[in-house]
C-alpha cells in the first residue's frame, strides 16, 4: 500500500473556518501564527484545515477575495513551520455533515452540484500550482449510504474538473456514513496516481463519543474508561446509540481495547488500498472532553500504533475547544506524552 508522505502526523484545525459564526473576530482570533509554531513543535508534518463555503463564497455563489486571503494567510504560516496542508471542505452549499446547519438537496440538484464544481474550480486555480505542500478534500463526511452512487459521480466528475487546472495535486475522497471505513470498498476506482482515499475514526464511538450531546439518544451522566471491557462497551453503545458498529464481534467479552481491535475494523480498508494502489488516510480521530485524560493517551496510543504499522496518514480531531481540544488546559498535564502518538 502506498504512504503518503508529508501527511503522516497532523492536526485538524476545527471551529475556525467551519463549524463557526463566520465573523472576522473569530478568523482573527480563534488561531494565530503562534498556533503553527506549537503544531510543529508537536511533530506535526501537517494540518488539515476544515472550510465552509461561506468563507469563499457570497449567499449567491459570488466568490468572496477576502476568504481566500485567508486561505493565503494559513499557507504562508503553514510554509514558514515546514508544514504541509489539507484544504477541507466541510460544508458546501447544500450539504453538511450535520443536519443543524440546515442545508438541503445537493444530492438532487444540479445547480447545487455545478455550485460545487465551480468553488471547486477556483481553489485550483488559485492554488492549483502549489505543490505537494498542499492537497484538496473535496467534501467531508457524506452521510447517507443512500448517497453512494451520486457521490461517485459527483466526486468523479469534480476531480475530472480539477484535473484540467491542477493535473497533479493530490486530492482526497472519503465515503459514506461520515467517512467511515468501511465506506472504503465503495468508493470510485482512483481517477488517477493521485488520489487519496480518506476515512474517520471514532471507534469504540461510545468510548470516544460517551455523554455528547449531540448524539440524541446518549445518557448525558455516562462515563465508561478504556479499560472497560468489550462486553461493557458494547452493551452501553446498545443502550445509547441507534447504530452500534463497533467491532467487537469475535473478541472475547472480558477483551480490553488494543491493537487488534484497529487491526480487525481497518484490514478490509487496507486490503482495498493494497489492490488499488492507493494511500490511506485518516482526516479525523479525537476523543471526546468527557474523558479521563489519561484514557485519552492510552486510546491515542493504541491507535496510533496502528496507523504507524500501516503508514496511514492522519489529522487529529483537534487542535482546540470543539469538545476534542488537544491545546485545552484540561490537558495540560498529558499533552507532552499525548502528542507522541498523535
Amino acid at each position: 500500500m502506498k504512504t503518503w508522505n508529508g501527511y503522516q502526523k497532523g492536526i485538524n484545525l476545527g471551529g475556525w473556518l467551519s463549524q463557526c459564526d463566520h465573523t472576522k473576530e473569530r478568523y482573527d482570533t480563534f488561531i494565530t501564527k503562534k498556533d503553527f509554531e506549537t503544531i510543529r513543535s508537536w511533530g506535526a508534518d501537517h494540518i488539515r484545515l476544515p472550510i465552509d463555503y461561506e468563507l469563499i463564497e457570497t449567499d449567491d455563489g459570488n466568490p468572496i477575495e477576502e476568504g481566500y486571503d485567508r486561505l493565503r494567510f494559513v499557507l504562508d504560516c503553514c510554509k514558514e513551520q515546514g508544514l504541509n496542508m489539507i484544504l477541507d471542505l466541510h460544508k458546501t452549499c447544500g450539504y453538511s455533515f450535520y443536519d443543524g446547519f440546515g442545508e438541503k438537496g445537493f444530492f438532487d440538484d444540479e445547480a447545487l452540484q455545478e455550485r460545487f464544481y465551480v468553488l471547486w474550480e477556483r481553489l485550483a486555480q488559485k492554488f492549483g500550482s502549489i505543490g505537494d505542500s498542499l492537497a484538496f478534500e473535496l467534501l467531508n463526511e457524506v452521510t447517507d449510504k443512500a448517497f453512494c452512487d451520486g457521490w461517485n459521480r459527483i466526486s468523479t466528475e469534480c476531480i475530472r474538473r480539477i484535473r484540467k487546472i491542477a493535473p497533479t495535486i493530490k486530492i482526497l475522497v472519503g465515503g459514506y456514513y461520515n467517512n467511515s471505513v468501511e465506506a472504503v470498498k465503495d468508493l470510485a476506482m482512483p481517477y488517477d496516481e493521485n488520489i487519496i482515499y480518506n476515512f474517520h475514526c471514532y471507534e469504540p464511538l461510545i468510548f470516544t463519543h460517551q455523554a455528547a450531546s449531540w448524539i440524541p439518544t446518549m445518557d448525558q451522566n455516562l462515563r465508561i474508561s478504556i479499560d472497560a471491557s468489550y462486553e461493557e462497551m458494547d452493551k452501553a453503545g446498545r443502550d445509547n446509540l441507534e447504530q452500534v458498529t463497533t467491532g467487537f464481534a469475535g473478541f472475547s467479552p472480558d477483551d480490553k481495547l488494543s491493537e487488534a481491535y484497529f487491526e480487525k475494523i481497518f484490514a478490509e480498508a487496507i486490503k482495498v488500498a493494497e489492490e488499488r494502489n492507493v494511500a490511506l488516510y485518516c482526516g479525523e480521530y479525537g476523543v471526546i472532553d468527557f474523558v479521563d485524560p489519561e484514557d485519552i493517551v492510552k486510546w491515542y496510543k493504541i491507535i496510533n500504533t496502528v496507523f504507524r504499522k500501516y503508514g496511514i496518514g492522519r489529522a487529529a480531531w483537534s487542535y482546540k475547544s470543539m469538545n476534542f481540544g488537544i491545546s485545552d488546559a484540561r490537558m495540560d498535564g498529558v499533552r507532552s506524552e499525548l502528542v507522541k502518538y498523535i
